[in-house]
């Protein structure tokens, strides 16, 4: 029998195939018979090679033609059947089809999101840039190149999520005992990345997800979202980090919020302090919220410690900068005056539609 009788053998098989297709299912193994891998169809394609030379464009054709026959076919047949399903569920005693139709609402972004990005958009119209970074980080730019020292409590698996070390074989251990690989615990390593790849002047901030292991409660959450700034150029004062802070506070919190600055201790910068902002509930008189003083913390800062630059490659003696860094489920917190954080967490969207 010729190749040709063969195919059109094949189509006329299908076609009866399909009449008595009844359910999906059924459609289904008639396509594979048809089509799949080891399909009739496929066959005979694979053997086109065995066919002589001046009969090929022919009878290439004629595959290709019982081919897109074969699919049309399943297609068409497929139609047909989903429309008698919905004519059969129609018809039966229990469907109303003239209940209105079920509305979607429309999806929102998470309130998380919705303030990082606004965060993103004060900071970029002041000229910054949003640089990104590896979740995964050695110490040398989680710690180390931040200025902090071997024995810093930060260091310690209490505070760490320390991962597989994946150090060459035969290199010391870290001196506490952890790996040399962590997830990162802030994005402060993405600032160290930025001043190795880029010469001053930087003005950058770099958003992104840190991990510690913190047990989940009202204040903390072992995943959260943090947003840290760099600035390094020449001539850069504490003015500049306070005239800078106290315009991104006015913009997120509201333009009567005070700000107030608390000197601290961070390795990486010196001199450094907290910042509070006005509480938005009692407007600085003292209540429950702020716990009778009046003042919200609401981030970390200070002047670059000139060792950082030394890490770098940055002359200190040339250019100064500060550095911050904000939560920003702590900055949604304080701004709609939620008492737990796990709230912006556990995907209960009574609550998140508000937002």
């Amino acid at each position: 029998m010729a190749m040709s009788d063969d195919l059109n053998a094949i189509q006329e098989q299908v076609d009866q195939m399909l009449k008595g297709a009844k359910s999906l299912e059924d459609l289904e193994r008639v396509r594979v018979q048809a089509l799949g891998k080891k399909g009739s169809i496929t066959t005979i394609m694979h053997m086109m090679g065995k066919v002589p030379p001046e009969e090929r464009p022919t009878m290439g054709k004629l595959a290709n033609t019982v081919r897109a026959n074969v699919q049309a076919a399943i297609e068409q047949r497929k139609v047909q059947l989903a429309r008698e399903a919905m004519e059969r569920r129609f018809s039966a005693e229990e469907a109303d089809v003239t209940l209105p139709g079920r509305r979607l609402s429309p999806g929102t972004q998470h309130l998380v999101n919705q303030i990082r990005e606004e965060i993103e958009d004060i900071f970029c119209g002041l000229g910054y840039t949003v640089e990104d970074g590896p979740f995964v980080e050695t110490t040398y730019y989680n710690f180390t190149a931040l200025n902090a020292p071997e024995d810093h409590p930060s260091r310690s698996a209490k505070d760490t999520f320390y991962v597989e070390d994946n150090a060459p074989e035969g290199k010391e251990a870290h001196v506490l005992g952890e790996s040399d690989v962590l997830l990162r615990t802030q994005t402060s390593g993405v600032q160290v990345h930025v001043m190795e790849e880029k010469k001053p002047p930087i003005y950058m901030i770099c958003p992104g997800t840190v991990f510690r292991p913190d047990t989940p409660d009202a204040n903390h959450l072992p995943q959260f979202t943090q947003v840290e700034g760099l600035v390094v150029d020449e001539g850069i004062t504490f003015g500049d980090l306070k005239g800078t802070l106290d315009y991104f506070t006015r913009e997120i919190f509201g333009k009567d919020r005070a700000t107030r600055y608390r000197p601290h201790f961070f390795p990486f910068t010196e001199p450094s302090c907290e910042v509070d902002v006005s509480c938005g509930v009692c407007h600085g008189e003292g209540c429950r919220f702020c716990k009778g003083t009046g003042w919200l913390e609401i981030l970390g800062c200070g002047m670059v410690d000139p060792n950082v630059f030394g890490y770098v490659g940055i002359d200190p003696e040339k250019y100064s900068g500060f550095a911050f860094g904000i939560g920003v489920e702590r900055v949604a917190a304080l701004r709609y005056d939620l008492p737990d954080l796990r709230m912006l967490m556990t995907g209960d969207m009574r609550f998140l539609r508000q937002f």
